[in-house]
């Protein structure tokens, strides 16, 4: 990544604190703050405060320093929210529904006013493979690790 999309990236300069952001944690690597445009009340956004655009560009430290802290950060959310439910999501790429480039986690808590994952908004058909087509995905994907 050009570290000219770096000091542009909003994430990044929240993360050096040269923007506003409501943080509910920081620590050497990973930074927790409130969603600007929420899904629901509570909605909380995790980064590392590394840039990385996606993902599969992040290093293995970086990942297990942000899944060391996830689990903690969200049990946090919902009991700050007084909700059991929630939703961990994490997209990557424009297709994928990604607007800032830079990993981040939402964490999203479910209320119990609200329907089912996101309602009637919109519903996500399911593929059903054969055991063949399960067969060649895996052996690609396996090809790859």
């Amino acid at each position: 990544m050009d570290i000219h999309q770096e000091d542009n990236c909003i994430f990044c300069k929240i993360a050096r604190k040269e923007a506003p952001s409501v943080p509910v944690y920081e620590d050497d690597h990973v930074v927790a703050f409130m969603d600007i445009a929420p899904v629901t009340r509570g909605h909380t956004l995790v980064i590392p405060k590394k840039h990385y655009a996606t993902l599969d560009t992040m290093s293995a430290e970086d990942m297990a320093r942000i899944g060391s802290v996830l689990p903690r950060i969200a049990k946090a959310v919902i009991l700050g929210c007084d909700t059991k439910d929630f939703n961990i999501m994490q997209n990557n790429g424009k297709r994928a529904g990604q607007v800032v480039f830079h990993v981040h986690y939402h964490i999203i808590p479910r209320y119990p006013t609200e329907g089912a994952l996101f309602g009637k908004q919109r519903v996500i058909p399911r593929l059903k493979l054969t055991k063949e087509e399960y067969g060649a995905m895996q052996a690609s994907i396996k090809s790859h690790l």
